[in-house]
């Protein structure tokens, strides 16, 4: 226990929402606690962004507590406690599985690889120390008597900058595989390095990842990838073996597999981390980004590879080639990452704009420029443009100047690309007919 005294952590560091639960579930009688990343935030000087409650009051209780209460998860049985469009979570404490005191109604669930299915084992503050993940987010805030408790060595952790497991990390990292994500998350966000001992298992591992919910790989591919750190995690993915079960098609080109030669992997590795890169900058300056155009970054590759192997082996047109390759390639991701329908036609919109950048007639040209999408689609040519040809370069050249060109330049523009360009069908004049114009 730490006193007041030893430790920054105050409540003027808490938002008023979350003050709000705690005062409320220690007056019906409760013990409740800050606890994790708001509590660990806090001691490395960090602006907390999550304050997240725990409580010796089960689901039922809390709901009986608050009217905006709703109790959500079958995994993890948690009580929302909803203010407008900030969300308090309060979680009971977690009991160990073995418990066999008869005090739990709901027992635990666990795949014969160790994961756990179900989860709703209550027990004491100390037990529930135990079941956290990590050292560092083992830390509980009490707003009556302003002690840190710290259970599991979190604050030394914190001092060294290591992320640590409680308890076996083997035996951690099975019951929930998702858990080599947030130690690379972690170390990534709070500029820590991983434990020896913490690090070593996840490579043997990483396979588990494979049982893990598409929908749920997808939650994390955002905390990983827009989150201000896409570029170091992606490169700690990929030294963890990790990567493949959120892209295994980028994976194998990644690893110059499936005819993409090692210039080729080069070129793409390159690609991606600029993307990455372009990505963490706008973040880091509060501009928008969206995941639409990250998997269109990092899919991209291996699209053309498809596109180029369906002209090579059939006569088929290039919209359908485009087409079906599309359709396969995202049949098999969303097998590894759910990407929902939101961002999956934005994606398509991204890569149907680079053909249509190459058609520069009047009609098309202004069309192209009027579409939703044009930004995303114009943003990827410049990304394109970077590790591209000199037609690409040119291409990207142009479509920078149409756009805020005056209507007259705009129209020149398009007279001289229209003649310099040879795939342009040009309209010949019919000639009279000789017999009509005697008569």
């Amino acid at each position: 226990m730490i006193p007041r005294d030893q430790h920054p952590v105050s409540r003027q560091f808490i938002s008023n929402n979350a003050l709000k639960v705690l005062y409320r579930l220690n007056k019906g009688g409760y013990e409740a606690y800050l606890v994790g990343g708001g509590v660990r935030d806090i001691l490395l000087g960090l602006t907390p962004k999550d304050f997240d409650i725990v409580t010796n009051a089960t689901p039922e209780q809390i709901k009986g507590l608050f009217r905006n209460c709703r109790l959500i998860g079958r995994r993890f049985r948690l009580a929302h406690i909803v203010f407008g469009r900030d969300i308090i979570e309060v979680a009971t404490f977690r009991g160990h599985h073995d418990d066999t005191s008869g005090k739990n109604t709901k027992i635990s669930k666990q795949s014969d690889q160790g994961m756990l299915l179900r989860d709703n084992i209550y027990g004491s503050i100390e037990e529930d120390a135990e079941r956290r993940d990590f050292t560092i987010n083992a830390l509980y805030y009490s707003t009556q008597d302003f002690k840190v408790y710290d259970f599991a060595g979190g604050v030394h952790d914190i001092e060294q900058r290591k992320i640590r497991l409680i308890g076996d990390p083997e035996t951690r990292y099975r019951e929930d595989p998702v858990r080599m994500l947030r130690a690379i998350r972690f170390a990534t966000k709070l500029d820590m390095t991983i434990s020896p001992e913490t690090q070593a298992p996840i490579k043997p591992l990483a396979s588990l990842l494979s049982n893990i919910p598409a929908a749920r790989m997808f939650e994390e591919f955002l905390k990983l990838f827009v989150s201000g750190k896409a570029q170091a995690n992606f490169n700690l993915l990929r030294e963890y073996d990790l990567f493949e079960h959120f892209f295994p098609a980028v994976e194998r080109a990644l690893c110059a597999n499936d005819n993409f030669s090692l210039e080729e992997s080069e070129l793409m590795t390159q690609f991606i981390a600029k993307a990455l890169d372009n990505t963490d900058i706008r973040i880091a300056n509060d501009q928008r980004v969206t995941p639409a155009f990250l998997f269109a970054s990092i899919l991209w590759f291996p699209l053309q590879k498809r596109i180029e192997t369906l002209k090579a082996n059939s006569d088929i047109l290039p919209q359908d080639a485009f087409f079906q390759a599309y359709h396969e390639l995202m049949s098999e991701q969303q097998q590894s990452v759910a990407i929902p329908k939101r961002f999956q036609l934005p994606i398509k919109d991204i890569w149907i704009l680079q053909e249509r950048f190459e058609k520069r007639d009047p009609k098309r040209a202004f069309k192209t420029l009027e579409h939703p999408k044009f930004r995303a689609g114009y943003d990827f040519l410049l990304l394109r443009a970077e590790f591209g040809d000199d037609q690409i370069k040119e291409l990207a050249k142009w479509w920078t100047e149409f756009q805020d060109a005056s209507s007259s330049t705009q129209s020149q523009m398009l007279k001289t690309t229209g003649r310099a360009n040879p795939h342009r069908k040009v309209r010949r004049k019919r000639r009279p007919n000789k017999k009509a114009a005697s008569e």
